[in-house]
């Protein structure tokens, strides 16, 4: 599951009153045997990762995953090893299970190579990923982590039925030549997929642009009574019908949980997988959705060296 609306008060409008309903959710992920949780040390400015970690303490470990901020003034391997050091005095731990780049750089791209390379060899971290890299950065950090027989283990990028950007850009298919595992962060569309919303009823805060730029597409309906085919298919809901999508084109999807009731939702996606003419269906209908942002914020080329780092 994904952890950034633990603490993230800014997007997702995060109460600490929501913790006791958050331990439950971690405490349901922990009994499982295939339990993962996804945080970030922006998310929440280290809520997140300290949230985990004091769950951890109450309900067992769970395979945990982490990110390293790419910020204009962290400009040396140092200081990956340094931020490393402390999401994990956060998480209360001294290895993390997956370490992983957040996003591209403006510069310095190559010094964080390094750096989580370090990370690696000093045993802080068990396995190395990027996120929201695209083709040629995942190429070119594949090949510097590579020369020191370090692989690379995954990259998380947005993917969703509404963010199908990944196939038709030939970024999915540059992972799977890699060997990269595809972590899909979003997968329920920032939620827009869920069911809850409309173009009658928006969610409020930062998703409300987001959701207006939706429902005002002809194609959101077309994907939306796709879904439904497919949902009322399989007796399932829509976000398990989202979930699934990603998981039938091999990615790993993690879905944000913030209550019992949608984990144990989410987590029964996993007791069935859409056949290929749901897969066609929801394919074809995602495919002639236009991106919901102009940009998506990241660097696109490292400044320095030219190098193309966001598809």
């Amino acid at each position: 599951i994904g952890a950034w609306a633990w603490g993230d008060s800014l997007f997702w409008g995060y109460n600490p009153k929501e913790d006791d309903e958050l331990e439950k959710v971690f405490a349901y992920v922990a009994a499982r045997k295939d339990g993962f949780v996804d945080t970030a040390e922006l998310y929440g400015l280290g809520r997140s990762e300290s949230l985990v970690g004091d769950f951890t303490k109450r309900h067992g470990r769970v395979t945990v995953a982490t990110k390293f901020a790419a910020l204009p003034w962290r400009t040396d391997r140092q200081s990956v090893v340094k931020a490393c050091r402390a999401s994990l005095a956060r998480l209360g731990e001294s290895s993390v299970d997956l370490y992983q780049i957040h996003f591209p750089g403006a510069w310095a791209n190559e010094a964080y190579w390094d750096g989580i390379g370090d990370c690696y060899d000093q045993g802080l971290i068990k396995s190395v990923g990027v996120s929201n890299y695209g083709s040629d950065a995942l190429r070119a950090v594949s090949a510097s982590l590579g020369a020191r027989r370090i692989p690379l283990t995954s990259n998380q990028i947005q993917y969703s039925l509404l963010y199908p950007f990944a196939n038709s850009n030939g970024l999915k298919r540059t992972c799977d030549e890699l060997g990269v595992q595809v972590l899909a962060y979003s997968p329920l569309g920032l939620g827009l997929l869920s069911g809850k919303y409309s173009a009658e009823r928006l969610p409020s805060g930062p998703r409300k642009t987001l959701a207006e730029n939706f429902f005002a597409q002809d194609a959101a309906a077309d994907l939306l009574d796709a879904v439904a085919k497919v949902q009322a298919k399989h007796k399932a809901s829509p976000t398990q019908v989202a979930i699934n999508w990603c998981r039938g084109h091999g990615a790993v999807p993690i879905p944000g949980c913030r209550t019992l009731a949608q984990t144990e939702q989410n987590y029964a996606s996993l007791s069935w997988s859409c056949d290929k003419d749901d897969m066609a269906r929801l394919d074809a209908a995602a495919a002639r959705l236009k991106p919901l942002v102009a940009s998506a914020g990241f660097p696109e080329k490292d400044a320095f060296t030219g190098l193309r780092m966001f598809d």
